[in-house]
């Protein structure tokens, strides 16, 4: 929902603070660029001090930082205030992943409970548009972060009474060099990103990518010499593992840029109002709920690997009919290609997550979680 709203405040925050295109893009993305660089170290924390005490204390910064965006006075306050919440959901997804890899242990349940973790996050998607269109409509744009207070909140009410605690027994001494390498490895990348997406082809950002690349080779020698490694490397050597990771990446590389101007279609080639656009994105991406229904029932009879392929060929269809939309096309053509696009997502990324979690050991959960949602943000 955090990221989503923001789709549709976008335009009231340009008019209001008048950010620069630059500063824009840092108000949109400055969230996961340092949840990016603090998952790997936030998975390994929450092994190592709990992962419900985590959780706890991430929805409380969460919280507070939702708050601080919501009556920000300028730009440089809400990308801070932004910021803030990228240290905050860093620790939810790990977190709460890791915490179900320990409380389901057949493999059944713990299937089908990925699967509701998974809808989750797809029903905040349209949840998020619905709720930032209809606020931006009736209030000022700062309320579309207000929703997160009371979620929070109850969380940090219902944490203590219905989680159980989940730690690693034997967590060792915390590689605080790692976590340093880890952002220093991650970071630039991502600055470098987006400055050639921005500014095109130019030597700082080329400099910072191969600096992170170089950095990133440190950090992964490190791992594998360490006693006490920041996050197992040699998780990827398990081939279920890396290809999960990979499939998550390359759908998110994919569908993040596609969900955000399907967005911006709506509104400023359709010309839908914001609360329309948003309701018009709901049958877009409930599309993806029957795909992870489908997907979760015949990995009862298929092995997982086939069935992801066939979501990933899906996905793969649904992008090909976005391509040949118009601008004087109607909503179904949109509704049409990304349906099957959703529907295909769902297939793929439920499975995904669950072969993750699965495949990693129960005390190692948060880290596995951590490394998926790190290749998602980088995604």
């Amino acid at each position: 929902m955090d990221l989503t709203v923001l789709f549709m405040a976008a335009p009231w925050i340009s008019a209001d603070l008048e950010p620069s295109s630059s500063q824009l893009l840092w108000i949109m993305d400055v969230y996961g660029f340092l949840m990016a660089g603090l998952l790997i170290t936030m998975g390994t924390l929450g092994d190592r001090i709990g992962r419900r005490r985590l959780l706890m204390t991430g929805a409380a910064a969460f919280g507070a930082a939702s708050l601080l965006a919501a009556f920000s006075t300028s730009t440089e306050m809400l990308i801070l205030a932004r910021a803030l919440l990228g240290i905050g959901g860093a620790t939810l997804a790990p977190s709460t992943l890791a915490l179900i890899r320990n409380m389901f242990h057949d493999d059944a349940q713990r299937r089908t409970a990925v699967a509701v973790w998974t809808g989750a996050f797809s029903v905040g998607t349209p949840l998020g548009s619905v709720v930032g269109g209809l606020l931006v409509e009736h209030f000022w744009w700062g309320s579309v972060f207000l929703p997160n207070i009371p979620v929070m909140a109850l969380l940090l009410v219902l944490a203590p009474l219905l989680l159980p605690e989940h730690t690693d027994p034997r967590p060792g001494r915390f590689d605080l060099l790692g976590a340093a390498l880890s952002m220093a490895a991650i970071l630039p990348v991502i600055w470098g990103l987006k400055k050639l997406a921005e500014d095109g082809l130019t030597t700082p950002p080329l400099l910072a990518i191969a600096a992170g690349l170089a950095l990133g080779h440190v950090f992964v020698r490190r791992q594998r010499a360490a006693a006490h490694p920041l996050t197992d490397i040699q998780l990827f050597a398990r081939p279920a593992f890396s290809a999960s990771i990979g499939s998550n990446v390359v759908l998110t590389v994919a569908s993040a840029g596609v969900g955000m101007l399907v967005v911006q279609h709506l509104q400023l080639v359709l010309g839908h109002r914001p609360f329309v656009a948003a309701l018009w994105m709901i049958p877009m991406v409930a599309a993806v709920m029957p795909g992870i229904a489908v997907g979760t029932v015949i990995v009862r009879r298929v092995r997982p690997g086939p069935v992801i392929g066939a979501g990933l060929a899906l996905a793969a269809a649904g992008f090909a009919l976005l391509t040949r939309l118009d601008a004087d096309d109607t909503v179904a053509s949109l509704l049409t290609g990304y349906g099957v696009l959703g529907f295909g997502m769902g297939m793929a990324i439920t499975l995904a997550y669950n072969l993750v979690v699965a495949t990693a050991p129960p005390h190692k959960a948060g880290a596995a979680a951590a490394l998926n949602e790190t290749g998602t943000e980088l995604g």
